[in-house]
């Protein structure tokens, strides 16, 4: 069964994959590697994983605005997810997205609780939906 949430669009395009979600915000700035696309912050609930081709819903970025900049590295090194979700967007991690052209939305019309990990979904950055199902 496939289900569509609405969401407000933040950076323009399409991503599909699978859902990797958080409930701690993210620092992009030593918290991500830009060579692996692996979470390196020591004690985040995705430490140790690869964030590269998922949808990758977390609350908000936290962090120097360089965090912007570690996301375009992420995604000329081929590692970035393949679009971000946010319960709400802030200036960094908006940035990030739209010079990376990582699709982005936030303030999707479903609680994050109730993401699973692993789901197929895909993110309309344009419009501003996020499809969950295949």
């Amino acid at each position: 069964m496939e289900v569509i949430i609405r969401a407000r669009p933040i950076a323009k395009g399409t991503g599909t994959g699978p859902l990797l979600v958080s409930n701690a915000p993210i620092s992009f700035l030593s918290g991500v590697d830009p060579e692996s696309g692996v979470v390196i912050e020591q004690g985040h609930p995705l430490e140790g994983v690869s964030i590269e081709g998922t949808i990758l819903a977390f609350p908000f970025g936290k962090g120097s605005t360089v965090g912007s900049y570690v996301m375009y590295a992420l995604q000329r090194n081929g590692k970035a997810p393949a679009a971000i979700i946010n319960q709400e967007a802030e200036p960094i991690v908006a940035v990030g997205a739209i010079i990376a052209g990582i699709p982005m939305i936030d303030r999707p019309e479903i609680a994050f609780a109730e993401l699973e990990n692993d789901s197929p979904a895909t993110v309309d950055g344009t419009e501003g939906s996020l499809k969950i199902g295949a």
